[in-house]
């Protein structure tokens, strides 16, 4: 059995079909469908079911995919750190975050980061919560950045900070001195984001319901909104104090805290790149 038998294999499972899978593979449909036959006689049993229409994975096969998997990880996570360069003088790191830092956080963060290790290039992704731990599960990312709370059994999570939502509204609000939030028309985050379910959580202790004018999947286009608007939103209130031409409301009862955190995948390899970034977002001030 070779490694490209495993690799054969997943590509299979993946697209259900030996054309697709042998396209992305970049080799020929017989010498795919020959890899996986030699595959299936090493282990000594069928692990394709090729009767329907589309490829299905065989009771045995689903078992051995899902070890082939991991064994896969293991063995990439290992040429990674063959080749780990230990004084950063060069390097690579894949991390991803929730879309909030993306407006506070990862901009003053990264730019530290660069100016201490200009020979590390960085791959940046903005993904919910749950995607980024299936990423993290996938050995897609070295490290994500969203918060504590219920976690796969696979993802390990370290606190960083807490957080503090606030009501943010324009810096020219006409109301913003006397604001009764719940009165005010809404621009909202759609229900796929973590801060949404915070709010929702939120209102639903108080026994209120919001008036949501607006709902979007973009951080930035609610900033824009908020600034040239009437409307409110909720969001920590340290984008607000970031952001130019917003201004946090403090409401009693006070919006929920979270903590933020660092998520990896539990056992996963820690590349230099990777330990220096967790040694320097660590030793960020902490907010308040």
């Amino acid at each position: 059995m070779l490694l490209r038998h495993i690799r054969y294999l997943l590509a299979v499972a993946e697209h259900r079909n030996f054309t697709r899978a042998a396209e992305a593979l970049h080799v020929s449909q017989p010498t795919l469908s020959q890899q996986i036959r030699q595959l299936e006689e090493s282990l000594g049993a069928p692990l394709l079911d090729r009767s329907g229409r589309s490829i299905s994975l065989t009771d045995a096969g689903q078992a051995y995919v899902r070890f082939a998997r991991l064994a896969l990880q293991d063995l990439e996570a290992g040429s990674r750190a063959m080749h780990d360069v230990q004084d950063l003088s060069r390097g690579h790191l894949r991390l991803a975050m929730t879309p909030t830092f993306t407006a506070y956080l990862i901009g003053p963060l990264l730019a530290r980061f660069n100016r201490l290790y200009p020979g590390i290039t960085l791959s940046i992704e903005e993904l919910t919560q749950d995607r980024i731990e299936a990423a993290l599960g996938e050995d897609l990312l070295d490290i994500g950045i969203g918060f504590t709370g219920e976690h796969g059994p696979d993802i390990e999570c370290e606190a960083l900070f807490v957080e503090q939502l606030s009501v943010v509204v324009g810096a020219n609000h006409p109301q913003s001195s006397r604001l009764v939030w719940l009165e005010q028309p809404l621009v909202l985050l759609n229900t796929g984001f973590a801060t949404r379910r915070h709010i929702d959580d939120y209102c639903r202790r108080q026994g209120v319901k919001p008036r949501i004018a607006m709902q979007a999947n973009s951080i930035s286009a609610i900033i824009e909104i908020v600034r040239n608007t009437p409307l409110a939103t909720v969001l920590p209130q340290a984008l607000a104090e970031a952001q130019r031409g917003l201004r946090a409301v403090i409401i009693d009862p006070p919006l929920p805290q979270r903590t933020a955190a660092l998520l990896s995948r539990k056992g996963a390899y820690r590349s230099a790149a990777c330990r220096a970034f967790v040694e320097l977002i660590k030793a960020q001030p902490t907010t308040d």
